[in-house]
This record gives C-alpha cells, structure tokens and sequence, in this order.
C-alpha cells in the first residue's frame, strides 16, 4: 500500500510524509486489529481491541487522514472491548479500499 500506484492524485498528503503515515496504521492494526469485514463494496469495518488511549488515537489518525484525503468517511464507534471503526468511499475510489483492506489483512496478521 505505501506503492504510489494506488494513492489517488486527489491525496493531499506530501509524498514524503506518506509511508510514515502509512505505518501509523499499520502499527495501529497490528496491534490492535481484532476483525475486519467488508459489509458493502465501497465500506471497510474494522473492530479493534479496546485499551488506553485507543480511541482516541483512532481519533487522530481519522481526522489527519480526513484532511489529506477527502474521499474517506470515517465513523469512528467507542465500545467497552472495541473501537469500531468504518470507512467508506465513493466508486471512483474502490480501488484505494480495495488496496487498505489487502494492506489491513496483512498488517493484522503479523
């Protein structure tokens, strides 16, 4: 996922920056990933393990990926033993879902 070939020309986000960014979700997933669905073509759910200052750091990547790449809605869901976490995307960005969700599944499996 940090190969150019998939970030959309409408990503914000410097060049430079990008696999750092990329490896804060990895780390994120690794870590925490406890599931992970695809409900609908152009939807990711995600279920993460609960613990401190997971939400919130969900909360901080949702809203710095937001900013640089606007084709994303998030919906971040707290529970007690989960932080839900869905994103979704219109058709002309399948291909970038199609991309994090391959990414997700190898990161959650380290």
């Amino acid at each position: 996922m940090s190969d150019p070939e998939w970030v959309p020309r409408s990503c914000a986000l410097p060049a430079e920056e990008r696999p750092l960014r990329v490896g804060e979700w990895d780390a994120l997933f690794a870590e925490r990933l406890t599931a992970l669905s695809r409900p609908e073509p152009l939807r990711l759910h995600f279920e993460l393990a609960a613990g401190p200052d997971v939400e919130e750091r969900v909360r901080d990547l949702v809203a710095r990926e937001s900013g640089c790449c606007s084709f994303f809605t998030f919906t971040v869901t707290p529970g007690e033993d989960l932080t839900g976490l869905d994103i979704a995307v219109d058709p002309a960005h399948e291909p970038v879902l199609d991309a994090l969700a391959a990414r997700t599944a190898a990161a959650g499996q380290q």
